[in-house]
């Protein structure tokens, strides 16, 4: 008896260290494609809680590296696709040929900030863009928002209108539109390539977020703020995943990932956006750049030059194939009735 149970004791510790043998040999790392500095939120609290996310909902199965270095932005996706990484995240407004639909977030006049936007844009693009065909050759796992732009400049302004000819680095997207009206000179380059134009008078200022003025310290070039109540526009992104990827995980882990991903990403992105804007905007009030209210003068001039926006945007999304008047109400709706999920 005594030899049976230590045969059937052996057997049963063979059975356990080989699966945790192929448990382990089977994991999977993630690789998410990633750009600005490691000290940016996406990068510091964003991607790091959704590997934890993710290697908890998997058993540890699967696991997330951040991949810095890869390029512009702009080519993030086409990476993707590739399966040079296997996930990335990046600004719609880079790759305006590809994405249309996404500016509906970005326009100007939603009351909200930037998780309930975040989840109100992807709640909208799964009930009316799903079918759109924009997001093709990847799969979507997050959509998400920075917090709102504003104008800063290297010099004071009397007014927002006095921007009239200066020269402004613009990001892209719908803040290209709003440069447009403002009468500015358009600096395009990515957020990495800002401050040397700043410092060097190339730009006279810049359209950006407040935690940005922060992590890319900005606020040495560019110290001078005007701040709007719900700023001049937002910036979309998305995190997109590699469809091959994802197939070669067992349909188990694929379920997990999609679990910590879609709505429940794009509210932590939004949420971790709008804390660093607050944490930004204190900076750079605490070390000696001037932050000046619009006034109501300001908001009547903005509102002014912006009007006729949502229909530009409703004329050239309805082309494809979409309801876009419909979604722009439902998506305004959503976001100004947001109210917190858990994470």
């Amino acid at each position: 008896m005594k030899t049976k149970s230590l045969i059937q004791s052996l057997a049963i510790a063979s059975v356990a260290t080989f699966a945790s043998f192929n448990s382990w040999a089977e994991s999977k790392e993630l690789r998410v494609g990633t750009w600005l500095s490691p000290n940016h939120t996406m990068n510091a609290d964003v991607i790091p809680t959704w590997g934890k996310w993710i290697e908890q909902a998997t058993d540890g199965r699967v696991t997330v590296k951040i991949e810095y270095n890869m390029g512009h932005p702009k080519s993030l996706v086409d990476l993707v696709e590739d399966g040079a990484v296997d996930a990335a995240w990046t600004f719609h407004g880079y790759i305006p040929g590809r994405f249309q639909l996404p500016q509906m977030v970005e326009l100007p006049g939603v009351k909200a900030g930037a998780e309930a936007v975040s989840v109100a844009h992807w709640r909208i693009n799964q009930e009316y863009f799903a079918d759109s065909g924009e997001n093709d050759g990847v799969e979507l796992a997050a959509l998400f928002v920075h917090g709102p732009g504003h104008i800063h400049l290297r010099e004071p302004v009397d007014s927002l209108e006095s921007v009239k000819g200066l020269k402004i680095r613009i990001g892209g997207g719908v803040s290209v539109e709003i440069g447009k009206r403002l009468g500015v000179t358009g600096v395009n380059a990515p957020a990495t390539k800002a401050y040397e134009l700043l410092a060097q008078g190339v730009a006279d200022g810049i359209f950006m977020q407040m935690d940005y003025m922060r992590v890319g310290r900005y606020k040495e070039v560019a110290p001078y703020t005007i701040k709007m109540p719900h700023g001049m526009y937002l910036g979309s992104f998305g995190m997109f995943l590699s469809p091959d990827f994802m197939a070669g995980l067992s349909e188990q882990d694929q379920a997990a990932i999609r679990r910590v991903s879609g709505e429940k990403l794009s509210a932590l992105a939004g949420r971790a956006w709008a804390t660093a804007d607050d944490i930004g905007e204190a900076d750079i009030r605490a070390t000696g750049s001037t932050v000046v209210e619009a006034t109501e003068a300001d908001i009547a001039y903005f509102e002014k030059i912006t009007e006729g926006m949502d229909e530009e945007w409703i004329h050239k999304a309805s082309r494809r194939g979409v309801d876009a008047k419909s979604a722009l109400k439902a998506f305004r709706d959503e976001a100004e009735n947001y109210q917190p999920i858990d994470l």
